[in-house]
């Protein structure tokens, strides 16, 4: 009987907080609607974006400083020659973490190692003191090849960086592909997020906005294909897993809707939106929640990851599992609303 009671306190709570407030999500951007045929140059996205994946995926492979990092370290250069090739200079972060890692010979040991924030910005012009950061991780969990979580959004984050590159601002634009979000990292002090988005606010930048491109290839017309993470909210959302969502905390709401506005205005995907407290589950599933909490405004663009995608986290992360012809609507939508949040 306690418990009964107690799992309706909880039924109760969860939906007084979304009745609560009810107003503020039927408030954010939403669209769906018929996908437009693919432009040209979109086609040619999809094929740049597919080759990306293949190279983080499969030749590549396992990205894990735990499991590989000998994997996590040739992605980073392969990171960094992209964006070299794209007219940028990049620069690392480098750091260390302590913990046990698979030396590939004698099983899981305790020892120290390092690996690299991988960072190019474009410097901003009226405004450059004011600073949009577009992140993406390239590790994946343990032994999966991590095509869609997350090959698709640090593919997509090259492809942006690489339109943009010529390309003038107000604001200070950087991209920034992050090391060790996935675990045992994720949450503590040794994500590479945490320790950019720290030393960013030690030095005092002014980071206006932070989006992190989080698992954003994977949609599907299959009935009933969205999971959600609270029940109650499959009250206010599609069921079917073919939509790209915008997700924040309530104190980067206005950020998250000028973006998901901005989304849906150039690229008429389908997209939902989500501001909610960040202890509700699957909020803070990324490295926004590195600049959360530094005082930063952030938001994720997800295709929901585990909520929709069957092969989260396991060895079938392939890259055989990604829409490309979605990622590429998505990652040309994408950048134009860095385009217009830079010019802002």
């Amino acid at each position: 009987m306690q418990n009964i009671k107690k799992k309706l306190a909880i039924t109760l709570g969860v939906l007084t907080a979304l009745v609560g407030g009810m107003f503020a999500f039927w408030s954010l951007p939403a669209y769906s609607g018929a996908l437009a045929p693919l432009t040209p140059e979109q086609k040619l996205l999809a094929d740049r974006l597919r080759g990306h994946i293949k190279v983080l995926s499969k030749d590549i492979g396992v990205r894990s400083l735990t499991k590989c990092p000998g994997g996590l370290e040739r992605a980073a250069v392969y990171i960094e020659e992209c964006f070299g090739t794209g007219g940028y200079k990049p620069s690392r972060q480098t750091f260390s973490v302590s913990g046990y890692f698979d030396d590939g010979l004698w099983g899981s040991t305790h020892a120290t190692q390092s690996t690299s924030n991988i960072i190019v910005e474009c410097k901003g012009t009226s405004k450059a003191s004011e600073i949009i950061v577009i992140g993406a991780h390239y590790d994946g969990e343990s032994d999966c090849p991590a095509a869609n979580d997350n090959g698709s959004g640090v593919a997509a984050m090259i492809e942006i960086a690489k339109a943009l590159s010529k390309e003038n601002f107000a604001r200070t634009v950087r991209f920034v592909a992050f090391t060790n979000e996935e675990p045992p990292f994720f949450r503590s002090n040794d994500m590479g997020s945490y320790f950019y988005a720290k030393e960013c606010k030690d030095r005092g930048d002014n980071i206006v906005a932070m989006l992190s491109l989080e698992t954003i290839g994977y949609y599907t017309d299959a009935p009933n294909s969205q999971k959600f993470p609270v029940a109650a909210l499959a009250m206010l959302y599609p069921k079917t897993g073919n939509f790209l969502t915008f997700i924040g905390n309530m104190d980067s709401r206005e950020m998250l809707t000028k973006c998901a506005s901005s989304f849906i205005d150039a690229s008429k995907f389908p997209t939902q939106t989500l501001a909610a407290p960040p202890d509700m589950t699957g909020v803070d599933f990324s490295d926004q929640l590195s600049f959360w909490r530094v005082g930063y405004p952030g938001i994720m663009v997800t295709d929901t990851a585990l909520y929709r995608y069957p092969h989260y986290h396991t060895k079938d992360d392939t890259m055989d599992k990604v829409n490309f012809d979605c990622l590429a609507r998505v990652t040309d939508g994408l950048s134009s609303v860095v385009r217009k949040l830079a010019n802002e």
